[in-house]
């Protein structure tokens, strides 16, 4: 069998992620029940206030996106957790994507990028009901429009990434959840990819975050959040990885007990932010980015008005 030749940007891939089991660090295993302990114990407080109306069925639901935007601009996450979620090319482009690149990670012989958006569309176009309903019913131009963007970052991810060896035990769209105080607060993920797993108590996995754009510091933030919740599931990663696949080079981060700690107190932070906000027990605050692109009171808003005048816009795109 011929050895497979890598390019630069898939041979930096493979030497960056990968690493030799003894080079591998090693987690007390008590680490587990003591980071779901302490958190347990700092959120037991909002349960109270989780049973307002606000909230529904008395559950509180926390996403990488959720912590990111109720961290973020208050103002701007107040306004859009008002409204109801409509797909869009943007949006739907994203999903779509993401859908074919796990396609690709199972795909037998050889996966052409358009053939993997095409399956991807139809799969959605079957199962994820809101979705699905936006893929039947939008109209041509958008939806040639999500098929050109998504087979651009799908090409882009074959272009960079190495063919996924089963030795590697690729995972796309790992899945993470944690409940807490009695399943009322729940913390949830999916990693794009995951590659490795844990050896007894060395650090073995390696999550991934697909991104197009620019880095932005909450892309650092949504990894570490994943490698909490994968730490309170077994064992915690030994990398975090955030792949930009419009410049193919990889940000990463090593995993320490410091790393998670932080994540932790973020999550603290997020969580009574975000039941403050909701339960409105505080007033929304406001904090110019590049985000106020998109915010739909950026008009009202004399300080994201401000912002964006003053030629300071740039930033990411996400998925």
């Amino acid at each position: 069998m011929l050895a497979v030749e890598y390019n630069a940007a898939q041979q930096e891939v493979v030497s960056l992620l990968g690493a030799p089991r003894q080079t591998w660090p090693e987690f007390q295993p008590e680490l587990r029940d003591e980071l779901r302990n302490e958190l347990e114990d700092r959120l037991q407080p909002l349960s109270e206030a989780i049973d307002s109306p606000a909230f529904g069925d008395s559950r509180l639901f926390l996403s990488k996106f959720a912590l990111a935007q109720t961290l973020a601009c208050e103002r701007k996450f107040m306004a859009e957790n008002s409204q109801p979620f409509a797909w869009s090319p943007p949006t739907a482009r994203g999903a779509v994507a993401h859908k074919a690149i796990e396609l690709s990670v199972h795909w037998q012989g050889t996966p052409h990028p358009l053939d993997l958006v095409q399956e991807a569309i139809a799969s959605l176009a079957e199962r994820d009901a809101g979705l699905a309903d936006y893929l039947q019913t939008c109209g041509e131009a958008d939806l040639a429009e999500v098929r050109a963007e998504a087979n651009r970052s799908v090409s882009h991810f074959l272009e960079c990434f190495p063919p996924l060896k089963s030795a590697w035990k690729p995972v796309a769209e790992s899945r993470m959840r944690a409940e807490l105080c009695g399943g009322r607060i729940v913390l949830s993920g999916k990693a794009d990819l995951t590659l490795g797993q844990p050896d007894g108590t060395r650090a073995g996995k390696v999550i991934i975050d697909l991104k197009t754009g620019g880095f932005s510091p909450v892309h650092r933030e949504d990894l570490r959040f994943y490698a909490l919740l994968e730490s309170m599931r077994t064992v915690p990663p030994r990398r975090l990885a955030t792949y930009y696949l419009d410049q193919g080079r990889p940000h990463l981060e090593d995993v320490t007990v410091d790393v998670l700690r932080s994540a932790l107190e973020r999550v603290v932070d997020g969580a009574f932010r975000y039941v403050e906000l909701v339960s409105g027990t505080r007033d929304p605050g406001v904090a110019p980015g590049p985000n106020c692109r998109w915010c739909p009171v950026q008009l009202d808003c004399d300080e994201g008005t401000e912002y964006l005048e003053g030629g300071t816009d740039g930033g990411a795109d996400d998925w």
